[in-house]
Parts: C-alpha cells; structure tokens; sequence
C-alpha cells in the first residue's frame, strides 16, 4: 500500500474500535471506516438485553471454550483476557458485576454509555495521543490495483491508502447491521485463505413427527402452543444420527430406537433452551452448536438428548411413572409424582405414541433422554455469529496477511468460534488490541 496516510481500519465494532485506541494511544493517526451511519450497532444490539461483557471463570476453562483454536487464542487471551476487559470498561467509567452464572456485565447491564464513553475517549485521547477519525457510510469494495482500499461513499467510490489496514468486517450473522460477508470473495480474490461462513451459536430445526403428519419441524398443534417457550431444567447431549428401523418416528423414544445410547453422564450440560415454531435455540443449543452442526454436515443429522428431569435419577423417575395411579389421568400422575407438566410433557406428547406413552419403562426412559433429531441449523442470517473466516495458519503472529504486509485481520472474521456469555466479545476485543500492537510496531519499528 502507498504511505499516504497512517493506519487505516475497515469496520466499527469491538475489534476494530480496540486496534484503534491502542494505535490511537500509541500516538499513531487512524482513520476508521464503517458502512453504517454510526459505529458499534451490533455491539448496541448485542446489549439490548444487558451487555454480557466477559465471564469470570477460571482462565483456563475460559479458553477452552475456543475448542481447537484455544492454543492460537491463548496469547491473544493472556494479553487482554476477562479481567482486562472488566478494567478497561472501569476506565472508562463503567462498573461491572458477576452474575449468578458468572457472566460479566456493566452494572447498569446497558451498552449505549460505555460505546458513548469509549467513542469520547477516541476522539479525545490523552495527552501524547491521537484522535481517531471516523469516517461513516464508507463501504468497503476490496482493494484496487495499486493496493488501496476501495469504498463506495455518498460522494461515490473512493480509494484510500494508508501506510498499514485492519479489516474487521465481523461475520456475517447481522447482514442488516453491516455484517453480511461480502469480503470473503473479496479476500479469496487478494489471495487471502478463507474457510466458509457457518451459523454458529444457532437454532436448529427438528425433524418432524410422521407419525402426526409433518415432514419436519413440529406439529401444527405444538408450535402454535408452544413455539418461543422455554425448557428450563433441563440436560442435554448430543449424539449422533440414530439408527431407525423402517416406518419408525424421527423424534422417538429411545425404546424404538435400538441403535441410538444416550451419551455417559460426562457429556451432559445443565440449562434451559427453548422451543421455535420449527425447532429448538437458546443457550443450551447455542454452546452445543459447533459439535451439531459438524454432526449434520457429516451425517445428515444429529441427536440432541434431552434429560427433562436431570435432578431425579432414572431408577427415581421409573419408579414414579410405575407407581398406581389409580383413576388419575397420565397428565396428572405425572404431574403429582414427578411434577412433570407444560411444555415437558408437550414434548413427551410429541415425540411419544399412545403405546409408549403408557408403557412405564419406555415412558421413564424417554424422561431420562429423550432424543430429538435435527436436520439443520437455522440460517446464517439469523445466527448469533458464524464459524469460518480468515484461516490463522494464513497470517503471521500479529494477525498480518503471510502474503500481503501491512495487512492486518482481527475479530469475527478470523476462523475460530465460542459460545455466547461474554466469549465473543472478550475475543474480539483481545484480537483487535493484539492487531493494535502489531500495527504500530509495523508503522513504527524500534
């Protein structure tokens, strides 16, 4: 890239403000391009319902949540990790707490002032520092032959250049709020290794009751009731594709389905998800969703069992279902002995026929792990975030293009995924403040 200017990045959320204050900061000049009229609309988004900031468990089980890329994050991590993220939201004025879940948020669980105060704090450095210099509806196009950065504006098209770039165009989950993805052709044309987008932390949709006259997704009757209710105390595990005899249910108990065990206990995750009008999403799912996803890419489907009762042991619950009851209806046997109701046994309902329904031993069975066959994630556009991206085997340990210098990646678009409760954020933020670092060190050497 020409040297005519100092740093430029591509992309006003997390990854890109960070890179910007540590270069702003640094005293380096920086100009920050974003499609949208303002910067930060996903991480406002994000927060509507209280900003999950970071988690506060242990700093080894935080980054295991990265899966096979926790050892390249872990550096990233190391340098700006859970705490750091909690110390700089307090300088900038924001206090945090821990919750019940160990999840971090800002004391008044609102995004908008802390992005107020860290956008202050930008335009309005310390002394020794530089202000950064937003630049709004600036869509980026790719790159031009003499190497520029390409961006459609309200003036028409405009090529900048700058003496190093940061791209963290984010994936492609929020195409409403800018990130729609449009740069993977873009990058695969400059060279650039880029796996292909997915869905991740995701709904999924079921495969339907046949036996109720669906192809997929629920009944007509248990959507309409039931769709955007919650499964609260519940375990879940995911297993693969059973093995069904012909004419068999999709959703069936696990009696009708000799082929399929349910995972050992170790696989397990306490929670709540909750029914769609065509499957299943929330927070259980979306921790899961990496391993269901690969599942259904290799297999076709997957098997989510669900244990609606993961307080009372198997032997407990047999014994509840098998116990007399009388002239009391199922529904109200259930209830009393296990206090099985609602959306559970609607569940039970649907997966189950009448036979199993009253055969105590299929019936416990089917309490303890119940297996729900998914044949999809839901898709990308409705996703939380997305899997694939800048592949890191192709860029050097400051997040720089291996085949492009001064070109530098952070935050979504790399290829590494996490659950939801303050994962994505914290590693956004410790990518950017890491591609910060490398920049400055690459425009300013020594």
């Amino acid at each position: 890239m020409k040297p005519d200017q100092g740093v430029a990045i591509v992309g006003g959320g997390p990854a890109g403000l960070m890179a910007a204050e540590v270069l702003s900061g640094a005293g380096v000049p920086v100009d920050l391009y974003d499609a949208m009229p303002s910067v930060g609309r996903k991480f406002l988004l994000a927060g509507k319902g209280g900003l999950n900031l970071t988690h506060a468990e242990a700093f080894e089980s935080f980054v295991s949540r990265f899966g096979e890329r926790a050892g390249a994050l872990r550096p990233l991590l190391e340098r700006f990790g859970p705490q750091q993220v909690r110390d700089w939201a307090e300088g900038l004025g924001i206090g945090t707490f821990v919750g019940s879940s160990r999840r971090v948020f800002p004391t008044d669980m609102k995004a908008a002032p802390l992005l107020r105060a860290w956008l202050h704090r930008l335009r309005h450095p310390a002394p020794g520092g530089e202000p950064v210099h937003l630049h709004m509806r600036h869509r980026w196009l790719g790159f031009g032959a003499d190497g520029g950065l390409r961006f459609h504006t309200p003036d028409g098209e405009r090529t900048v250049h700058a003496r190093a770039a940061l791209l963290a165009l984010g994936g492609a989950s929020w195409p409403r709020l800018g990130s729609d993805g449009a740069w993977v052709p873009r990058l695969r044309e400059a060279g650039l290794d880029v796996a292909d987008l997915r869905a991740a932390n995701c709904g999924f949709d079921v495969a339907g009751a046949l036996a109720r006259g669906v192809a997929e997704g629920w009944s007509a009757v248990f959507a309409e009731r039931w769709a955007g209710q919650p499964f609260k105390t519940v375990a879940v595990a995911v297993g693969g594709p059973p093995t069904a005899p012909a004419g068999a249910r999709p959703n069936a108990p696990p009696g009708a389905l000799p082929d399929a065990s349910p995972p050992d206990a170790r696989r397990w995750h306490r929670g709540e998800f909750v029914a769609t009008a065509t499957g299943v999403e929330g927070s259980l799912v979306y921790a899961l969703s990496a391993p269901l996803r690969e599942c259904i890419a290799r297999e076709g489907s997957a098997t989510l069992w669900v244990d609606l009762l993961p307080d009372r042991s198997a032997e407990r619950v047999l014994a509840e279902v098998a116990h007399p009851r009388g002239s009391r209806s199922l529904s109200s046997h259930l209830k009393g002995r296990l206090g099985l109701d609602g959306i559970k046994l609607a569940l039970l309902n649907e997966c189950l026929d009448r036979e199993a329904m009253h055969d105590a031993a299929r019936l416990a069975a089917a309490i303890k792990a119940l297996p729900l066959r998914l044949i999809r994630p839901r898709p990308m556009a409705e996703a939380i975030s997305t899997a694939g991206g800048v592949r890191l085997e192709s860029l050097d340990e400051g997040l720089m293009a291996r085949g492009r210098p001064g070109l530098f990646v952070a935050g979504e678009m790399l290829d590494w995924e996490a659950p939801t409760g303050g994962y994505l954020l914290t590693a956004s933020l410790a990518s950017g403040a890491w591609a910060g670092e490398a920049m400055r060190r690459w425009v300013r050497p020594g």
